[in-house]
């Protein structure tokens, strides 16, 4: 996946009456059943929307999704409850990747060097957080960042540059905090 930054965007049309007809049918079919016994349920709707997510990942009910087209999650990949996706551009979360409550991924931001309206200035660049890595409850994580191999992102931690493989970073911003030793891997 490319993570190069500053890829000017803008929100064309299609993409408005995409995400017109996925908030009525979230409104609708994806935030009223929050059981786990909906959980097919709610990734049927969003492989309908163009997602392309593993039938054993687990998004709660309350997730907050911009657009699930630009959604990929792995096998066992969990969106915690209350986590808001504001995927603009892709976010990839691979196998066994846990996002935890009221986490913020964000794909998108404004050029601030630009003095044009703020649909001129709009940029965004994926997100891609790899194997059994951990975002802790409340963090952020900014558009083009990479999550390495089972690092750890501690709880409201900010992350604007990519983390290496098993790091523990936490703060804002990010700083590295150690090196994650896992004992039975």
């Amino acid at each position: 996946m490319n993570l190069a930054k500053h890829t000017p965007g803008y929100v064309a049309l299609s993409v408005k009456v995409k995400r017109a007809i996925w908030n009525v049918v979230c409104f609708c079919l994806f935030r009223p059943f929050p059981t786990k016994i909906f959980r097919p349920w709610r990734i049927f709707l969003l492989k309908l929307f163009g997602a392309k997510v593993e039938w054993d990942a687990e998004v709660y009910a309350s997730v907050r999704l911009w657009a699930p087209w630009n959604l990929q999650m792995g096998h066992r990949a969990c969106l915690g409850p209350q986590v808001i996706c504001y995927n603009q551009d892709k976010v990839l979360l691979e196998d066994d990747v846990v996002v935890s409550q009221y986490s913020y991924l964000c794909t998108a931001s404004h050029d601030v060097d630009m003095l044009n309206t703020a649909d001129e200035s709009l940029i965004t660049a994926p997100i891609w957080i790899k194997e059994k890595a951990w975002i802790g409850s409340r963090a952020f994580v900014g558009l083009g960042v990479c999550i390495g191999k089972a690092a750890v992102v501690g709880a409201t931690a900010s992350v604007y540059k990519s983390v290496e493989d098993y790091l523990v970073v936490g703060g804002n911003p990010a700083k590295i905090i150690k090196k994650r030793i896992i004992k039975n891997e």
